[in-house]
């Protein structure tokens, strides 16, 4: 794998790759994991230096761990980079509507990235048909790139996850999942977008 193509996948898309000797790179993802490296863009406050686990997207191979600094933006920003469903779900703690997304197991492997900066969340090979219209996992990729948050509104006590290269929200996650953890990590099928293995 060369330097850039290393640079390009460690990276995630989870802001900044703090590597000795290599320039500062920021990620400006499009829509559906694309993006392009480039200087730094204006952000809304100095972002917070963070170590979380790295994966290829050709084979999902776990590439250890890198250091990333937080995704930071405005609202005007993030209305920029996302849409208004996704910016409604991941800026605004959202639902979206049951079976309003793709939520069914995808036919081929892959993982799930973060919508707002790309870092890694899910892989396909957790993924299980909960009957609930959300896209169900019985646990994240690497439990550091997720953060749980005690959510007390509407009256109930949930733990609400949240990405943690950016602090999008990305749903909840609930003790009612299958073997092996028991868990239920139920998404929004806006806050991830899929990427299948190009490799076997």
């Amino acid at each position: 794998m060369d330097r850039r193509r290393f640079l390009f996948t460690a990276l995630g898309g989870g802001a900044v790759l703090a590597i000795s000797g290599v320039s500062a790179l920021r990620w400006l993802g499009g829509g559906k994991g694309q993006g392009v490296m480039s200087a730094a863009a204006p952000v809304a406050a100095p972002a917070q230096d963070l170590l979380l686990e790295c994966f290829a997207d050709d084979d999902g191979h776990n590439l250890g761990p890198c250091h990333v600094q937080k995704l930071v933006l405005t609202d005007a920003q993030w209305h920029q980079r996302l849409s208004d469903a996704a910016f409604y779900v991941m800026r605004r703690a959202g639902t979206e509507m049951a079976f309003s997304g793709p939520h069914e197991k995808p036919n081929s492997k892959g993982l799930y990235r973060c919508a707002g900066c790309n870092t890694a969340l899910f892989d396909a090979a957790t993924q299980f048909d909960s009957g609930t219209g959300w896209p169900s996992f019985w646990q994240p990729i690497a439990k550091q790139n997720v953060i749980e948050i005690r959510d007390t509104s509407y009256g109930m006590v949930r733990t609400a996850i949240s990405c943690a290269g950016c602090d999008s929200h990305l749903g909840h996650v609930f003790d009612d999942g299958p073997a092996p953890t028991g868990l239920r990590y139920c998404m929004n099928s806006v806050a991830m977008s899929f990427v299948a293995f190009r490799v076997s």
